[in-house]
């Protein structure tokens, strides 16, 4: 009940038929807050189908935001921005690239104790101005505040073939989560059907300069995912597996 938005790559299947079963649960639990939903064209039909079949009228506003292009910002707040990523995939799919904002500077205690800082003037310093005292001088921003933690960013990057054309806008991420459903010896498979093998997760990582990278889309033939780690990890190191129910900490070490 927690969740207001819900961002969907594309349209096969295992990507959002869990969907319709999670907006009825919201709708006999009482939800009344909007839902935002973000997909390629397609999926508000798909939804609506079921409810009308159903005869049901949800109990709160779901609002479909339709993407059809990368590089777009498809949600922003005061704290977080998140643009599309055109992936390279059978039907139209996109990555999502989360990414915070500049925070504000943080103040020295010490110096609102020194020079006598009215509250008044606490918003223009941590927005980065400098401060003028009674008598004229100019105590420069440096010597107030502290710089905040740099903003972070997390990548998702599923479903798609191996392809360089994100790498510019995924440069530099935290977290990267990319797809990896075959190990290297399905490379004709994958190329086949569209996906990334191990290899071809950490090729992207490795040319994007990304901290971390998170591999996941396994294909439902192998059993051992330490193989997945062992591949990926060959190329760049910083690898680890997506699990369900993992929580990762990214960025502020």
């Amino acid at each position: 009940m927690r969740i207001d938005h819900i961002f969907i790559s594309h349209l096969h299947g295992d990507h959002y038929l869990g969907l319709p079963g999670l907006l009825f649960s919201y709708h006999l639990l009482g939800r009344t807050r909007k839902l935002t939903i973000y997909s390629p064209p397609g999926l508000q039909e798909i939804i609506e189908v079921q409810f009308a079949i159903s005869g049901l009228v949800p109990s709160f506003p779901i609002e479909y935001h339709v993407i059809e292009q990368g590089e777009s910002l498809v949600f922003e707040d005061r704290n977080l921005e998140v643009e599309s990523i055109a992936m390279m995939h059978r039907l139209p799919a996109y990555g999502f690239l989360f990414r915070e904002k500049e925070s504000l500077r943080n103040m020295r205690k010490e110096a609102i104790k020194r020079y006598q800082i009215p509250v008044e003037q606490i918003a223009n310093l941590k927005a980065g101005k400098d401060f003028i005292t009674p008598d004229g001088q100019r105590i420069s921003n440096q010597e107030l505040t502290l710089a905040p933690p740099p903003p972070r960013s997390y990548a998702f990057c599923s479903d798609t073939g191996y392809t360089e054309q994100y790498i510019h806008q995924i440069s530099g991420a935290d977290l990267l989560y990319h797809e990896a459903t075959f190990l290297q010896d399905k490379a004709d498979i994958a190329r086949e059907k569209t996906h990334c093998t191990t290899l071809d997760a950490a090729q992207i990582a490795r040319k994007a300069g990304v901290k971390r990278l998170m591999l996941g889309h396994y294909s439902a033939r192998y059993d051992d995912m330490q193989l997945f780690l062992l591949e990926a990890s060959s190329v760049f190191p910083d690898t680890m597996l997506a699990e369900e129910g993992l929580r990762v900490e990214i960025g502020w070490k």
